[in-house]
């Protein structure tokens, strides 16, 4: 069964009543909305709670998926508006996480490693909603331009846009921080 299919029976199942069609869904999806929250709030803790809200929404409006549509579209949708609500209502940005789990060969690799990935992190963090989102679904959910496009609800050549800009955006940031081009 294709995958998109069994999203769409596990759907089925649960608006039918079966808890456990949802806690499949769930599994299935709670890594994946977990990063994109993280990657857009910026903070470890917040996105553990802040992915259970998304889950908790997406049962409570359930009956409005449009079967049409991918589920995977439908669940990151959910995630990224939470996402930008919560950062609308904090106004600021917290710190990030400094346990960023690194596998290096030596401790200062690691450290270095971890500088740089804060730094990267810290970027993102420092773009526009706009920028930051589209740059999130394409490099850290690695969604397609289409895909990015429908979850955003923007034409494709925006995104593309978006994301040059981003990036522009991005490399001046990295490179004032000492990174090369």
């Amino acid at each position: 069964m294709v995958e998109e299919d069994l999203d769409k029976a596990l759907v089925a199942r649960a608006l039918g009543g079966d808890l456990d069609a949802f806690g499949e869904l769930v599994e299935r999806y709670q890594r994946p909305v977990f990063n994109i929250v993280y990657r857009m709030i910026g903070n470890y803790d917040e996105a553990g709670d802040l992915s259970q809200q998304v889950f908790l929404k997406a049962f409570q409006h359930l009956s409005s998926y449009d079967h049409e549509r991918k589920f995977f579209s439908w669940i990151y949708r959910i995630a990224m508006n939470e996402s930008i609500n919560h950062l609308n209502g904090r106004r600021q940005f917290d710190s990030l996480d400094p346990e960023t789990a690194v596998v290096a060969e030596s401790v200062l690799d690691r450290l270095q490693t971890v500088e740089r990935d804060s730094d990267i992190h810290e970027a993102v963090l420092e773009l526009s909603e706009s920028h930051r989102s589209v740059v999130v679904l394409r490099h850290f959910a690695h969604c397609s331009y289409k895909e990015t496009a429908d979850l955003l609800e923007i034409p494709e050549k925006t995104v593309k846009s978006r994301l040059f800009e981003a990036r522009q955006v991005l490399r001046q940031k990295l490179m004032a921080k000492g990174y090369a081009s």
